[in-house]
């Protein structure tokens, strides 16, 4: 999978859904799927960052994608169903969600955490995408062939400490995932359902996370995107229920 030669037309007609589509893994996930030909629905609070994964996609000659400014911290039910909504009347269909959003929040011992920021971790990082799953189950059970991956983390598998609420709320993601993998896998559904570790890469988040280290000795977030293209396309059909990594160990 690490390793995995995508054909040019792997995604073509496909229609794929990127949170965190501004900046990092998300960004560069958006542009490979959309070189690779499919429609990416581009998902993120900031306009401007998604404006600029818009036009450098545009610019490509790639499929037109979809801008859609959304704040998980903010965001109510209403605001999945009319989004499912919109996309039902635009696309008809959604063939695959990657769930990459998410924030770090403090790193502190349990009995230093803030409960503010505490919920609002778990807000942003495994509420909303159990609100936007539930929202998109519909919509991707119209395709043929859907794939829906969350983003996981070695401390959402094996908590450490002072990790706090982003550990805390990445073994939810991955609860939900296992619940998910499970429920939809029968005859009504195309639907396989895995958690993705990106391990160290060259973002924003682990820049913060690890100030003193070395950004250089992390991988960019282009060196991973094979896995993160066989597990969107057709040739990952049968990998259900899985916790992947994206980097040997």
């Amino acid at each position: 999978m690490q390793n995995y030669q995508a054909p040019a037309d792997l995604l073509k007609d496909r229609i794929i859904m990127v949170t965190g589509a501004g900046s990092g893994i998300g960004r560069t996930a958006a542009i490979a799927y959309a070189a690779h030909g499919a429609t990416v629905i581009l998902v993120g609070r900031t306009v401007s960052k998604l404006e600029s994964v818009y036009d450098e996609i545009e610019n490509a000659g790639y499929p037109k994608p979809a801008i859609v400014p959304m704040n998980f911290d903010g965001a109510a039910m209403k605001d999945y169903e009319e989004l499912a909504m919109t996309l039902e009347d635009n696309f008809g269909k959604l063939d695959g969600l990657l769930h990459n959003a998410a924030i770090l929040g403090d790193r502190s011992p349990v009995e230093l955490s803030d409960p503010e920021k505490w919920a609002k971790v778990m807000q942003v990082n495994s509420m909303a995408p159990f609100l936007l799953s539930r929202a998109m189950i519909p919509l991707l059970r119209k395709s043929g062939d859907a794939s829906m991956i969350f983003t996981s983390s070695s401390v959402g598998r094996s908590a450490r400490a002072y990790w706090g609420a982003y550990a805390v709320s990445k073994f939810a993601v991955e609860g939900l995932s296992q619940l998910l993998a499970d429920e939809l896998d029968d005859e009504r559904n195309n639907i396989r359902v895995n958690t993705l570790n990106p391990g160290a890469t060259r973002t924003n988040m682990r820049a913060h996370a690890y100030p003193a280290e070395n950004p250089q000795q992390n991988r960019a977030p282009e060196e991973l995107m094979p896995i993160y293209l066989y597990l969107m396309g057709r040739d990952s059909a049968g990998i259900n229920g899985q916790q992947l990594d994206a980097q040997p160990k």
